[in-house]
């Protein structure tokens, strides 16, 4: 049986994910209102040529693209954290740390779009990444 504690490191997934599917809502909202007002041609969606999205869509849709680039390392780096048994709070606070970031840039680039304040959130929240991935690096060479 799994110790609970080790556990934890996967909790922030699961609010990843609450992210990564709120964005997806909300990308599909637009677009289906953007359709049914008469805004875009749902032909459109074929093959994402022929027109263009208004904005205020397109950075949604930029954003729930973005939700697959970087993260996806943080999910190899919790799941590689949880499977060699190097879950720890330091490792836990990390993963937080980083979701709570990337929740602040969504917020930022849905909301204002303040592109200096949303650069600083991705920086930190790939230095977070950084320190995960060297933190895991260095448990595990410890362990050896």
């Amino acid at each position: 049986m799994p110790d609970p504690a080790a556990n934890q490191i996967l909790y922030p997934v699961f609010a990843m994910f609450a992210l990564v599917a709120g964005v997806l809502g909300r990308m599909a909202q637009l677009r289906f209102g953007a359709v049914r007002r008469g805004e875009m041609d749902p032909r459109y969606y074929r093959t994402y040529q022929g027109g263009e999205e208004p904005e205020h869509m397109r950075v949604v849709t930029r954003h729930f693209i973005n939700l697959f680039e970087m993260p996806v390392m943080f999910y190899v780096a919790v799941i590689l954290t949880y499977i060699t048994h190097q879950s720890s709070g330091w490792m836990v606070g990390c993963a937080w740390a980083y979701v709570a970031m990337r929740y602040a840039h969504s917020y930022v680039h849905l909301t204002s779009n303040d592109v200096l304040t949303r650069f600083r959130l991705y920086i930190g929240s790939g230095i977070v990444l950084i320190v995960m991935w060297g933190s895991l690096l260095v448990r595990l060479l410890a362990a050896r």
